[in-house]
């Protein structure tokens, strides 16, 4: 990737906007564009615009929304904001957290009421560190259907996408302003388009095995579970352009991601009262502090593996998710009817850590993991398990944006023309995987997303 300087750019085509990247930061950019009266051009370098969104479980968290309220939860973004800081441990860029905790429900309201993305709120179990129930997802609760139907808005919305387009090169001319970029096709042809105004919506670093050994070496050898484009391209352009970059260390990992299978189990069968035992069928952390966080502890066992323990009730709830339906055809799922046949099919001695976890339930106790068992249901049979190994998803760190996501210089001031919003803009989860808040990555998405869309539309006009 790289940055080319030239006395006076010359261009095969003009665009008033090029978005970078048709997952979901890229598509809800292309629609927010769209909506300000400016047809955007997205670039793709894909085939079929997928992403890591596709590979997620394409929930969204929003405080506020209608959806919330018809299930009688009250919330406010001030809360959001505050629960976004507490797992971050105060660490997340403060002027995002502020953005992204109040234009998520509006971006939500907006997707369905615009373009009839049919959310609903996942009202029937907590995700870790949200104080309210606000995560939001389309009916099958993934990724896929989530990328599907912004591609199938941005079509009905005639956007112009083009696909197996791989842009190479951000063009500046000799005043250091960003004039447009250079796309190469899968024959080795380059197309030059020029731009008002660029939305880098494209990726994160999580699939350069390089800079994830610099900036994440504790998942290094992890199973990498994002997009293969992930290389890290917009912050190379960020950093040769003198923008400020920030907790490059951040990521989301995740500890329940089934193996050898690899689809992703929902969190969902911890936080409703499973736990997980490594390969000696004993317990090695607090379960309860998060997906994110996982990935480490579980990667730091024996093997990199793990076993998430259930039962039928809490499989039942999990069913909502496509991926854990997904999991259960493949057999990943295995159930018993007793406890000593599920030690059987596990090859784990079980019977003491179900025991004890038992009684700490029974006496609302607090283990020494510091995880908490009050008002926790019993296992009951048939009881359920999964192998589960460590996954990097994303990472989090990334390009610093202003309330409108405008790229901000290192050295002060703005790229005026240039807009990030998902995995190329800084995110809001702090430098540790710890301060990963359920949905964040989405929550940046399609919150800065949108404002990039509306935004660079206003250059696109002049």
């Amino acid at each position: 990737m790289s940055i080319s300087r030239e006395q006076d750019p010359v261009f095969d085509a003009e665009v008033p906007v090029a978005i970078i990247g048709a997952g979901a930061a890229g598509l809800v950019a292309a629609l927010a564009c769209r909506g300000s009266g400016v047809e955007p051009l997205v670039l793709e370098r894909d085939a079929v615009p997928r992403g890591s969104t596709s590979l997620s479980a394409g929930l969204i968290p929003a405080a506020g929304t209608r959806f919330q309220r018809a299930h009688g939860i009250t919330d406010d973004a001030e809360t959001f904001a505050a629960d976004i800081q507490r797992k971050a441990h105060g660490d997340a860029e403060p002027g995002t957290v502020a953005t992204v905790a109040r234009e998520a429900a509006p971006t939500l309201e907006w997707l369905a009421e615009a373009h009839g993305l049919d959310f609903s709120v996942v009202h029937d179990f907590d995700y870790p560190g949200h104080s309210h129930r606000r995560m939001h997802g389309l009916p099958s609760r993934s990724g896929a259907e989530l990328v599907d139907r912004l591609r199938a808005a941005a079509e009905a919305a005639e956007v112009p996408l083009l696909t197996e387009a791989r842009v190479t090169t951000l063009v500046l001319d000799q005043h250091g302003a960003i004039r447009g970029l250079v796309a190469q096709r899968p024959d080795g042809t380059r197309e030059r388009i020029g731009a008002k105004a660029i939305v880098l919506a494209c990726c994160g670093y999580a699939g350069n095995k390089s800079l994830v050994a610099r900036y994440i070496p504790d998942l290094a050898e992890a199973v990498y579970f994002g997009h293969p484009g992930n290389e890290g391209e917009a912050l190379a352009w960020g950093e040769a352009l003198g923008a400020e970059l920030r907790d490059m260390t951040g990521h989301q990992g995740h500890g329940s991601v089934a193996h050898p299978q690899g689809i992703l189990v929902s969190w969902a069968v911890i936080m409703e009262g499973g736990f997980q035992v490594n390969a000696a069928g004993a317990r090695f952390w607090n379960e309860s502090s998060g997906y994110s966080e996982a990935g480490r502890a579980v990667m730091s066992q024996p093997g990199h593996i793990a076993w998430d323990i259930f039962d039928s009730r809490i499989a039942a709830v999990t069913r909502q998710f496509e991926d854990f339906r997904q999991a259960e055809a493949q057999g990943a799922v295995l159930v018993a009817d007793s406890i000593a046949e599920l030690a059987r099919l596990t090859k784990l001695p079980l019977e003491s850590e179900m025991a004890t976890v038992a009684a700490l339930k029974q006496a609302g106790a607090t283990d020494g993991f510091g995880r908490t068992w009050a008002g926790v249901a019993q296992l009951a049979p048939p009881y359920c398990a999964v192998r589960v190994t460590g996954a990097l998803f994303h990472s989090q760190g990334g390009m610093v944006v202003d309330d409108r996501a405008r790229v901000r210089l290192a050295a002060g001031g703005i790229v005026p023309n240039l807009f990030a919003a998902g995995g190329a803009a800084c995110g809001v989860s702090g430098p540790d995987a710890s301060g990963y808040l359920s949905g964040n990555g989405l929550l940046s998405a399609v919150t800065l997303g949108r404002i990039a869309g509306e935004q660079a539309a206003r250059l696109g006009h002049e």
